[in-house]
């Protein structure tokens, strides 16, 4: 049987982030996921620079053969309103594709991985994990997203939470669609509804478009993404049929979720516990902040991952992302009703100052919250 320290269900940003900080630990950390890598991933694909920070990224070593698209801005609006571009003249996000970036960062991180091998069964023998009646570990990471066995194990029952449903689709664009898409590469596009519970966006990543459309009523989400379409169509911003099927998927935010985090030997990071953040839906940048507390979390633990040794990892997430942070848009639309919403929002959303202070400073930015650096304990 082969063996372990810390096996970590899940490749993606959050448990190859976590397997990073646990590099030098001494520590044996393996990967299992049932993809192998590189692999497709449904994904808006977007980073801040505080990630690139917190990972010891090189921007010039990443764009060499990746897309790495500058983003100087946004375009924000509520569908068919008047848009107000927002232009930071500098830097403050990059486009990236989750096929390339995510099979980047398993790569630095240096863990052994198992690859096309899903999580089948998960039995406690003493102090011990026994995975798939092959591996032993002392302890679960789970990172396999909204669906991540290791949350069912923890009592998480799927379809009845409340999520944030979406689809998307990403392509490469021929010269014609090229022609054909008046999006620009370093101005994103935004979209919300107008009871502001949803949003569609069109990032252009050079010759890559994603289209994509999220929102909290799953129940009528095809309608609004039918709807969504034909307006880009109607106003010329994509005025092509898109070349693929859009490719739904599911995740929880953090003030909606109430996922248990941690028990003996278990922990829970990014989609799988549920760490969106609650404006934008926005989750790589969590995830990855979730993967890196949880490696300080089972650094201080020295190898007794009990419950109680595990216990400051739920604080450190809510200490980062709980609450609204001051966000009193957010706090006053949850107390007033859904047409007063709307009316306030098509007000708000045509000045300059709410789509730059509050939409984009706020809610897809963050650009008040510092990387973590150093020790995060």
């Amino acid at each position: 049987m082969d063996s372990c320290d810390v096996l970590i269900v899940g490749g993606g940003p959050a448990g190859s982030s976590c397997a990073w900080k646990l590099r030098h630990s001494g520590l044996d950390v393996l990967i299992l996921d049932k993809h192998t890598f590189p692999r497709d991933k449904v994904c808006g694909g977007w980073i801040t620079p505080p990630v690139l920070d917190e990972l010891e990224i090189d921007p010039q070593d990443y764009a060499r053969g990746r897309s790495f698209q500058p983003i100087a801005g946004f375009r924000t609006s509520r569908m068919g309103d008047p848009e107000v571009e927002t232009n930071y003249g500098k830097t403050i996000s990059y486009g990236i594709r989750r096929y390339e970036f995510d099979d980047y960062l398993l790569k630095k991180c240096g863990a052994r991985m198992i690859a096309g091998v899903p999580l089948k069964s998960m039995v406690h023998s003493g102090k011990k994990w026994v995975i798939n009646e092959t591996l032993s570990t002392s302890l679960v990471v789970g990172a396999g997203g909204h669906f991540c066995p290791v949350a069912r194990y923890l009592g998480a029952v799927m379809g009845s939470e409340e999520i944030v449903a979406a689809q998307e689709a990403e392509f490469e664009m021929d010269a014609a669609q090229q022609s054909a898409c008046t999006v620009r590469s370093e101005i994103p596009e935004l979209y919300f509804c107008e009871d502001m519970r949803g949003y569609g966006w069109c990032f252009r990543k050079g010759k890559v478009l994603n289209v994509g459309f999220g929102r909290l009523d799953r129940h009528s989400l095809s309608e609004h993404v039918a709807r969504f379409l034909q307006f880009l169509k109607t106003t010329g911003k994509v005025n092509f049929d898109l070349p693929s099927a859009m490719l739904g998927h599911a995740y929880l935010i953090y003030s909606k979720t109430n996922r248990r985090l941690i028990d003996d030997g278990v922990m829970l990071i990014g989609d799988a516990a549920g760490l969106a953040y609650s404006q934008s839906g926005e989750g790589i940048r969590p995830a990855i902040e979730s993967g890196l507390l949880a490696a300080d979390v089972i650094l201080k633990a020295k190898g007794d991952y009990t419950r109680d040794h595990l216990k400051a990892y739920p604080s450190l997430l809510n200490a980062r992302f709980g609450g609204t942070k001051g966000d009193w848009v957010t706090a006053v639309g949850r107390r007033i009703s859904p047409r007063l919403v709307s009316t306030v929002a098509r007000g708000l959303l045509r000045t300059h100052w709410f789509p730059r202070n509050v939409v984009l400073d706020g809610w897809f930015l963050h650009t008040g919250e510092g990387a973590l650096s150093g020790e995060a304990l």
